[in-house]
Protein backbone atom coordinates (compact mmCIF):
# COMPACT_ATOMS: atom_id res chain seq x y z
CA UNK A 1 0.00 0.00 0.00
CA UNK A 2 1.43 3.39 -0.98
CA UNK A 3 2.16 6.09 1.60
CA UNK A 4 1.31 3.68 4.43
CA UNK A 5 2.50 3.38 8.01
CA UNK A 6 1.96 0.65 10.61
CA UNK A 7 2.24 1.38 14.29
CA UNK A 8 1.40 0.06 17.74
CA UNK A 9 -0.78 2.18 20.01
CA UNK A 10 -0.77 1.60 23.77
CA UNK A 11 -2.32 3.35 26.77
CA UNK A 12 -3.40 2.57 30.35
CA UNK A 13 -6.91 3.86 29.57
CA UNK A 14 -9.04 4.83 26.58
CA UNK A 15 -12.47 6.42 26.22
CA UNK A 16 -14.03 6.24 22.75
CA UNK A 17 -17.32 7.72 23.89
CA UNK A 18 -20.61 6.32 22.67
CA UNK A 19 -22.55 9.57 21.98
CA UNK A 20 -25.79 8.00 23.25
CA UNK A 21 -24.35 7.91 26.78
CA UNK A 22 -23.40 11.61 26.89
CA UNK A 23 -26.97 12.91 27.14
CA UNK A 24 -27.22 12.39 30.90
CA UNK A 25 -23.66 13.52 31.62
CA UNK A 26 -22.26 9.98 31.79
CA UNK A 27 -19.71 8.54 29.36
CA UNK A 28 -19.39 4.93 28.24
CA UNK A 29 -16.66 3.84 25.85
CA UNK A 30 -17.19 1.82 22.72
CA UNK A 31 -15.45 -1.57 22.93
CA UNK A 32 -13.06 -0.66 20.11
CA UNK A 33 -11.66 2.60 18.73
CA UNK A 34 -13.57 4.47 16.05
CA UNK A 35 -12.20 5.35 12.64
CA UNK A 36 -12.25 9.05 13.56
CA UNK A 37 -10.34 8.50 16.81
CA UNK A 38 -7.58 6.60 14.99
CA UNK A 39 -7.50 9.23 12.24
CA UNK A 40 -7.03 11.91 14.91
CA UNK A 41 -4.12 9.93 16.37
CA UNK A 42 -2.41 9.70 12.97
CA UNK A 43 -2.98 13.42 12.47
CA UNK A 44 -1.27 13.99 15.83
CA UNK A 45 1.70 12.07 14.46
CA UNK A 46 1.78 14.20 11.30
CA UNK A 47 -0.77 16.20 9.32
CA UNK A 48 -0.94 18.80 6.59
CA UNK A 49 -4.11 20.29 4.99
CA UNK A 50 -2.96 19.09 1.56
CA UNK A 51 -3.35 15.40 2.54
CA UNK A 52 -6.18 13.23 3.88
CA UNK A 53 -5.43 10.44 6.33
CA UNK A 54 -7.24 7.12 5.82
CA UNK A 55 -7.34 4.27 8.33
CA UNK A 56 -7.16 0.88 6.64
CA UNK A 57 -7.44 -1.48 9.65
CA UNK A 58 -6.98 -1.84 13.40
CA UNK A 59 -5.95 -5.02 15.21
CA UNK A 60 -7.04 -5.49 18.84
CA UNK A 61 -4.11 -7.09 20.66
CA UNK A 62 -5.24 -7.10 24.32
CA UNK A 63 -8.49 -8.43 25.78
CA UNK A 64 -11.28 -5.85 25.99
CA UNK A 65 -11.61 -4.82 29.64
CA UNK A 66 -13.56 -1.92 31.11
CA UNK A 67 -13.31 0.07 34.33
CA UNK A 68 -15.72 2.63 35.80
CA UNK A 69 -14.55 5.74 37.62
CA UNK A 70 -16.30 8.49 39.50
CA UNK A 71 -15.36 11.79 37.85
CA UNK A 72 -16.21 15.36 38.80
CA UNK A 73 -16.81 17.22 35.49
CA UNK A 74 -15.69 20.82 35.28
CA UNK A 75 -18.74 23.05 35.78
CA UNK A 76 -18.20 26.74 35.13
CA UNK A 77 -21.51 27.60 36.77
CA UNK A 78 -20.52 25.90 40.02
CA UNK A 79 -21.88 22.71 41.51
CA UNK A 80 -20.44 19.47 42.75
CA UNK A 81 -21.65 16.87 40.26
CA UNK A 82 -20.26 13.35 40.31
CA UNK A 83 -20.43 11.52 36.97
CA UNK A 84 -19.65 7.93 36.12
CA UNK A 85 -17.24 7.35 33.21
CA UNK A 86 -16.53 3.83 31.93
CA UNK A 87 -13.08 3.48 30.32
CA UNK A 88 -11.29 0.77 28.43
CA UNK A 89 -8.20 -0.27 30.36
CA UNK A 90 -4.77 -1.58 29.35
CA UNK A 91 -5.35 -1.16 25.61
CA UNK A 92 -2.98 -2.16 22.83
CA UNK A 93 -3.78 -1.82 19.14
CA UNK A 94 -1.94 -2.15 15.88
CA UNK A 95 -3.00 0.28 13.19
CA UNK A 96 -2.40 0.48 9.44
CA UNK A 97 -3.00 3.89 7.84
CA UNK A 98 -2.13 5.77 4.67
CA UNK A 99 -2.64 9.17 3.07
CA UNK A 100 -3.85 10.57 -0.23
CA UNK A 101 -3.72 14.10 -1.55
CA UNK A 102 -6.81 16.17 -0.90
CA UNK A 103 -8.65 16.70 -4.22
CA UNK A 104 -10.88 19.37 -2.64
CA UNK A 105 -7.95 21.71 -1.93
CA UNK A 106 -6.65 22.81 -5.36
CA UNK A 107 -5.12 25.83 -3.61
CA UNK A 108 -2.57 23.48 -2.00
CA UNK A 109 -1.61 21.48 -5.09
CA UNK A 110 1.96 22.82 -4.92
CA UNK A 111 2.40 20.81 -1.72
CA UNK A 112 1.68 17.48 -3.48
CA UNK A 113 5.08 15.91 -2.88
CA UNK A 114 4.45 12.25 -2.08
CA UNK A 115 7.94 11.25 -0.95
CA UNK A 116 8.32 14.30 1.26
CA UNK A 117 5.13 13.70 3.23
CA UNK A 118 5.69 9.94 3.55
CA UNK A 119 9.23 10.37 4.83
CA UNK A 120 8.20 13.05 7.32
CA UNK A 121 5.31 10.85 8.47
CA UNK A 122 7.66 7.92 9.12
CA UNK A 123 10.17 10.08 10.96
CA UNK A 124 7.41 11.65 13.06
CA UNK A 125 6.08 8.19 13.97
CA UNK A 126 9.54 7.03 15.00
CA UNK A 127 9.80 10.09 17.26
CA UNK A 128 6.46 9.29 18.94
CA UNK A 129 4.39 11.91 17.10
CA UNK A 130 4.51 15.66 16.67
CA UNK A 131 1.70 16.29 19.14
CA UNK A 132 0.40 14.51 22.21
CA UNK A 133 -1.30 11.19 21.56
CA UNK A 134 -4.55 10.56 23.41
CA UNK A 135 -7.22 7.91 22.99
CA UNK A 136 -10.66 9.46 22.78
CA UNK A 137 -10.26 12.04 25.56
CA UNK A 138 -7.45 14.24 26.80
CA UNK A 139 -6.96 12.38 30.07
CA UNK A 140 -6.19 9.12 28.21
CA UNK A 141 -2.57 9.67 27.21
CA UNK A 142 -1.15 7.13 24.75
CA UNK A 143 2.07 6.17 23.00
CA UNK A 144 2.89 5.13 19.44
CA UNK A 145 5.81 3.30 17.88
CA UNK A 146 6.44 1.63 14.50
CA UNK A 147 5.59 -2.07 14.21
CA UNK A 148 4.60 -4.79 11.73
CA UNK A 149 0.81 -5.02 11.66
CA UNK A 150 0.58 -8.82 11.27
CA UNK A 151 3.36 -9.84 13.65
CA UNK A 152 2.84 -11.02 17.23
CA UNK A 153 -0.10 -12.77 18.87
CA UNK A 154 -3.36 -10.97 19.57
CA UNK A 155 -5.99 -12.03 22.11
CA UNK A 156 -8.74 -12.34 19.48
CA UNK A 157 -6.73 -14.08 16.74
CA UNK A 158 -8.87 -17.23 17.09
CA UNK A 159 -12.26 -15.43 17.21
CA UNK A 160 -13.72 -15.83 13.75
CA UNK A 161 -16.39 -13.12 13.80
CA UNK A 162 -17.63 -10.55 16.31
CA UNK A 163 -20.33 -8.04 15.22
CA UNK A 164 -20.03 -4.72 17.06
CA UNK A 165 -23.40 -3.13 16.26
CA UNK A 166 -23.95 0.38 14.95
CA UNK A 167 -21.07 2.75 15.72
CA UNK A 168 -19.90 6.20 14.73
CA UNK A 169 -17.48 5.84 11.84
CA UNK A 170 -16.32 9.44 11.72
CA UNK A 171 -16.99 13.06 10.82
CA UNK A 172 -17.08 14.69 7.37
CA UNK A 173 -15.48 18.14 7.30
CA UNK A 174 -16.05 20.59 4.40
CA UNK A 175 -12.41 20.68 3.29
CA UNK A 176 -12.42 16.88 2.82
CA UNK A 177 -15.77 16.48 1.07
CA UNK A 178 -16.29 19.68 -0.92
CA UNK A 179 -19.68 20.16 0.80
CA UNK A 180 -20.21 23.16 3.06
CA UNK A 181 -21.58 21.18 5.97
CA UNK A 182 -20.46 19.13 8.94
CA UNK A 183 -21.69 15.53 8.79
CA UNK A 184 -21.47 12.43 10.96
CA UNK A 185 -21.09 8.92 9.52
CA UNK A 186 -22.37 5.65 11.01
CA UNK A 187 -21.60 2.03 10.15
CA UNK A 188 -21.82 -1.56 11.44
CA UNK A 189 -18.31 -3.00 11.91
CA UNK A 190 -17.44 -6.65 12.34
CA UNK A 191 -14.20 -7.79 13.98
CA UNK A 192 -12.73 -10.91 12.39
CA UNK A 193 -9.80 -12.63 14.12
CA UNK A 194 -9.12 -9.47 16.06
CA UNK A 195 -9.00 -7.21 12.98
CA UNK A 196 -11.48 -4.52 11.93
CA UNK A 197 -11.20 -3.57 8.27
CA UNK A 198 -12.49 -0.02 7.90
CA UNK A 199 -14.49 1.06 4.89
CA UNK A 200 -13.61 4.40 3.33
CA UNK A 201 -15.64 7.44 4.43
CA UNK A 202 -17.42 7.76 1.09
CA UNK A 203 -18.64 4.15 1.40
CA UNK A 204 -20.66 4.91 4.54
CA UNK A 205 -24.37 4.88 3.71
CA UNK A 206 -25.59 6.27 7.03
CA UNK A 207 -24.66 9.97 6.92
CA UNK A 208 -26.40 12.73 8.86
CA UNK A 209 -25.87 16.50 8.55
CA UNK A 210 -24.98 18.26 11.81
CA UNK A 211 -24.71 21.89 10.68
CA UNK A 212 -23.54 24.22 7.92
CA UNK A 213 -19.80 24.91 7.90
CA UNK A 214 -17.28 26.61 5.62
CA UNK A 215 -13.80 25.17 4.91
CA UNK A 216 -10.77 26.99 6.25
CA UNK A 217 -8.95 29.08 3.65
CA UNK A 218 -5.19 28.79 3.18
CA UNK A 219 -4.08 31.62 0.92
CA UNK A 220 -0.64 32.98 0.08
CA UNK A 221 -0.69 35.19 3.17
CA UNK A 222 -0.78 32.08 5.39
CA UNK A 223 1.96 30.18 3.51
CA UNK A 224 5.67 30.75 3.21
CA UNK A 225 8.05 28.78 1.03
CA UNK A 226 11.25 27.27 2.38
CA UNK A 227 13.30 29.35 -0.07
CA UNK A 228 11.71 32.57 1.20
CA UNK A 229 12.37 31.55 4.79
CA UNK A 230 15.99 30.78 3.94
CA UNK A 231 16.44 34.18 2.27
CA UNK A 232 14.84 35.90 5.24
CA UNK A 233 16.91 34.23 7.97
CA UNK A 234 20.09 33.46 6.10
CA UNK A 235 22.35 30.49 6.69
CA UNK A 236 23.36 31.61 10.19
CA UNK A 237 19.77 32.03 11.39
CA UNK A 238 18.70 28.59 10.16
CA UNK A 239 21.69 26.87 11.83
CA UNK A 240 20.84 28.55 15.14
Amino acid sequence: MRNAIEFELTAPYALFTDPLTKIGGEKLSYHVPTYQALKGIVESIYWKPSIIIYIDAVRVMNPIRMESKGVRPLEYSGGNTLANYTYLRDVRYRVRAYFEFNPHRPDLVRDHNENKHHNILKRSLKAGGRRDIFLGTRECQGYVEPCAFDEGEGYYDDYEEMPLGTMVHGINYPDETGRNQLEVRLWRPVMERGVIQFIRPEACLLVRTVKEMQPKVFDDDALESVDALYDQLGEEGIER
